[in-house]
């Protein structure tokens, strides 16, 4: 697109030129070969452009303003190589949606060489066992793989993986983590954080699921990998168990800004810095959870149902449960009972929020149905406690 701009800006100041020459009554004939020759190349680069731009629309999917603003980084005069690469994907079972997918991110994959270049990744990854349906969709999440060395990135990263995992199921799903994210895996960093792991005396078993579940953690350099390692074991995490290594997963994912955000967000509930550990111990997903939904779930059971903060901090993986699925429902029942005079106010939020569905509705559904036959359809957001006359406010009954 630039050469199409830079063409038509060096036409425009000749065609001034010669305008201005001709004014003055001076008309040399190298001027007018000049212009010819401009206006040719204008005229085949616009024609180039826009068999680009008819090829993406027509052949890979793309919408006319997508194919518009792929073509300011690819064009090509002829199909061969763009056909031949598409040809070589859909043999490889992908579809007309994930080859838009691609083109949109990595256009330049359209001029790889299709049997040097992209063929042999693809056999590999097929080799390995990864299925046809996940290989494109891997592909089409991160092309910039195709163009990759086999030798350098591929096939390393698979026997590093190997080494530790064993299990080529466990390993093809951590690859697809892996190749997904764009991450590149480092052998030196990546072995020294699993040396530290196994110094810390961490289960292989835990180990395994770290790596298979979240291998960008693993591919972390080694001083940040230790870093957080150091901060999972000052919080007092022990190493020996499952939620050490679930612990490290999300201090790792997580920037050091957002971290204090949702370390300032508990602080806003009047929570204390031991009872704000305590909930990363007990629960260390918790603090993956964005701030907004931290603070619409503390607000709705501590606003809205009169919890206390801390009953609340207790119970951490209360903050985990969906507002609209599983604390509101729940909720609206225990309103209404209340209202009503039907239970104390003393129902811990262990009972309401953490017990399985079947329990809670025989103590808090069923039970009840002779008084409030309402009940069941409040339970299942068919009405609205309103309905009934009554409401969520701020000045909920405080339960201990």
């Amino acid at each position: 697109m630039f050469a199409f701009s830079s063409s038509r800006l060096l036409l425009n100041m000749i065609v001034s030129l010669f305008v201005s020459n001709a004014q003055l009554g001076i008309l040399p004939f190298h001027l007018l070969f000049v212009i010819r020759s401009f206006s040719s190349r204008v005229s085949s680069n616009l024609n180039d452009h826009s068999f680009t731009v008819s090829f993406l629309i027509n052949s890979c999917g793309l919408t006319l303003k997508s194919a518009q603003s792929v073509s300011k980084n690819i064009c090509f005069k002829t199909l061969e190589r763009p056909d031949s690469v598409l040809r070589l994907l859909r043999e490889h079972g992908f579809t007309n949606s994930h080859i838009s997918k691609i083109v949109k991110m990595r256009p330049r994959v359209l001029l790889l060489n299709p049997e040097r270049t992209i063929l042999p990744k693809l056999e590999f990854l097929c080799s390995i066992g990864v299925s046809r349906s996940d290989l494109s969709v891997i592909v089409s999440q991160n092309p910039d793989l195709l163009n990759r060395s086999i030798k350098r990135n591929l096939i390393p990263h698979y026997h590093i993986l190997k080494s530790i995992l064993v299990s080529d199921e466990k390993v093809i799903k951590c690859l697809k983590r892996l190749l997904k994210s764009s991450i590149v895996l480092s052998q030196n960093d990546f072995y020294a954080n699993i040396s530290l792991l196994r110094g810390l005396g961490i289960p292989q078993s835990s180990i395994s699921l770290l790596v298979t579940f979240n291998p960008s953690t693993m591919c972390l350099k080694a001083f940040n990998f230790a870093e957080g390692v150091k901060k999972v074991v000052q919080i007092g995490f022990d190493p020996s168990k499952l939620q050490f290594v679930r612990a490290l997963q999300v201090l790792l994912g997580i920037k050091q800004k957002t971290w204090e955000d949702k370390i300032e967000a508990f602080r806003r509930w009047g929570l204390s810095e031991e009872e704000i550990s305590s909930i990363f111990r007990k629960n260390p997903f918790c603090m993956g959870l964005s701030e907004k939904n931290i603070m619409c779930s503390m607000n709705f059971l501590v606003c809205k149902m009169g919890w206390q903060p801390a009953a609340v901090a207790r119970v951490p993986i209360v903050l985990s449960y969906g507002l609209e699925t599983r604390i509101k429902p729940r909720c609206s029942v225990i309103r209404v009972l209340l209202l009503k005079g039907l239970i104390k106010a003393d129902v811990p939020v262990s009972s309401v929020m953490i017990t399985r569905e079947k329990y809670f509705l025989g103590r808090f559904v069923i039970k009840y149905l002779d008084q409030v036959p309402q009940l069941l359809d409040i339970f299942q957001g068919k009405i609205g406690i309103t309905e009934l006359g009554f409401g969520f406010d701020d000045k909920s009954v405080t339960l201990d």
